[in-house]
Parts: C-alpha cells; structure tokens; sequence
C-alpha cells in the first residue's frame, strides 16, 4: 500500500496515547431518522467529545507526542474555533503554553473557551494567507512549536481513533459518513477503515458553497478554496498536502449539500435526538438524507459521524452572554 501520513498502527498508538484524557464517545440512533433514510442509521457523537468536538483527539496525540524539550517551548495554531480550543486544552492539560491565532469573525463561543483554557490569542484577517503568516510571526516571536489544525501526521492519527471506536461500538457496518473541510477527520477515519474495516464505504460530506474537496476529487488534482460561502463554519478549509491524496486515493466520494439543507438536518437532530449540533456536524446527516445518497448506497447500517456541538447561542433568540 502506498504510504500516506499515518496508517492504523499510527492510528492504535494514538488512541493508547490519548485515552488517558479524552472520551469515548457514545453511539446514539434515533428510529425517526432511520425512517427517513430508509437504512439504520449509528450516530457516532463526538459532540460529546472535550471541548465539543472531534477535534481534541488529534491535538491530544500531537501534544502529548511531543519530546519534553519541544514541549517546555508551547505550541501554537491558527484555528477559527475547534482545533483552538481542542490544542488550547491539550496544552493546559500537559501544562505548557498554548499561542492561538484566530481570524476576525471566529464565533464567540469557540474563542471564549480558547480564552478559558488559558491560551493567547491573536486575531488575523479571515482568510488562509493571514492565518498562516500570523501563525509563523508568532511561532518566530515565541519559539512554540507549529500544530495545524489537519495537514500534520499526529492530528491525522488522532482524528483516526474515531473510526476504530466506531467500528468497535457497531461490528459489521458498512459505510461510515464524516464531514470533510481541512481533511484530518475524513482522512484519518479513511486510513483507519481500509485496514480495520477494509471493505466499508468511506464517504466524506462536503457544503456545496465550500466544495474544494469535491471538486479536488472530480479533477484529480488539488484544488484550494477559494470564497467559501456556508454556514457550516467548520468546513471552509482548503485540504491539506497530507490529507489531499488520503481523499484522493481511499476516500470512495464525497457528497454535496447545500446549506438549506445543513441547517435542516441540524434542526432534525437538535429536535428528534435532543442533542446540540452545530452545522459542520449537520452535513453528514444531511448527505445521508441526500437522494442521491439513497439512490446510490446500498448499505443497510451507516455510521454517521457527528463532528461537534459548538453552537455560538448568542446567535440564537435566546442569545446573549449570561
């Protein structure tokens, strides 16, 4: 097999590495949204996930993997909201400094966390550029050691450890769903699947108004964002060099959905399972209610991964900060 950035012996000693300190998530299913998929559905909920999102697993393995000399000079990140708070914690957590770039318009609620977990924060320009050279002025001004959010060998690991979770809490499925922006969840869960699971479908859910991972696969070429438009904040990303040919190669396809379609989905599930979502996670039931996803697929059992549960409330009509 060609070789990518982890495999699943890579993928085992990451969840060995990480199990002292983030959860294992539960496997929920709600009857009404097996009904309206016409197949059972295994909500895998890493909204239950430290800090709300799937997204502590791959910082958890990249923090705790550090050399001690390398972890006594802190680490850093540009991350509009879940990476930040997920390294932010990590960082806490092994008592070492955390240095956090955000763009301008990152929800509050993902940087006030950040700001709990006692990392610095600095704010750039929203856009992939301004992250990446704001990230590197910070890491030359403070000697922190470089963490990004997806294209890094441990993060992919980490974020890997779902899928073996998952395939252990549901034996025999055959097709496992999870939101793709940057390209850690999807690849990690795709490098995961081909040797533990090798004959389930790996499919990743993409927003319409953010398709670089859809169109990347159409071309066979990467292709990067640019303007993404979706309320799915999460999932505006470019893919990565490392996560780029995972999806390229193993990934099976990626499906689009447009917002509407998001925001519906998260409604059904804040609604029928009573459990908090915010819109990147909603995508993947969104493809998984698609038609052309119940055209397609013929899997009776999919595992649905719910990404994280980060809802800015003050956004909601109840808003405000208490």
């Amino acid at each position: 097999m060609e070789r990518y950035a982890a495999d699943l012996d890579a993928v085992k000693r990451a969840a060995a590495r990480i199990q002292p300190f983030a959860h294992r998530t539960p496997v929920l299913r709600c009857a009404t949204l097996d009904a309206m998929a016409g197949r059972r559905l295994h909500f895998k909920c890493e909204n239950f996930q430290k800090v709300g999102a799937f997204k502590f697993r791959g910082a958890c393995n990249a923090v705790m993997s550090l050399p001690p000399e390398l972890a006594a000079r802190g680490v850093a990140t540009h991350s509009s909201g879940n990476h930040a708070q997920a390294l932010a914690l990590a960082a806490r957590i092994r008592g070492i400094p955390a240095h956090i770039v955000m763009p301008r318009g990152s929800p509050q609620v993902k940087r006030r966390a950040v700001l709990g977990y006692g990392a610095a924060v600095t704010e750039c320009e929203p856009n992939l550029e301004a992250r990446e050279t704001t990230a590197a002025r910070v890491v030359a001004e403070t000697g922190a050691v470089l963490i990004p959010p997806y294209d890094h060998p441990d993060i992919i690991a980490g974020q890997g450890t779902v899928a073996l979770e998952a395939f252990d809490q549901v034996p025999g499925v055959a097709a496992i769903v999870a939101p793709v922006g940057g390209g850690g969840l999807l690849s990690g869960i795709a490098l995961a699947t081909r040797e533990r699971a090798p004959g389930a479908r790996i499919i990743g859910a993409e927003p319409a108004g953010a398709d670089d991972a859809f169109r990347s696969k159409a071309a066979g070429r990467l292709i990067l964002q640019q303007a993404p438009d979706t309320v799915a904040d999460g999932l505006r990303t470019s893919l990565g060099t490392l996560t780029w040919p995972v999806i390229r190669d193993v990934v099976d396809v990626i499906d689009c959905v447009d917002d509407a379609a998001i925001v519906a989905a998260m409604r059904l599930v804040w609604e029928r399972m009573k459990i908090v979502i915010e819109p990147s996670a909603a995508t993947a039931l969104a493809v998984v209610l698609s038609g052309a996803f119940r055209r397609r697929e013929s899997a009776d059992d999919v595992i649905v991964v719910l990404s994280g549960g980060n809802v800015d409330l003050d956004a909601l009509p109840f808003g405000g900060t208490p």
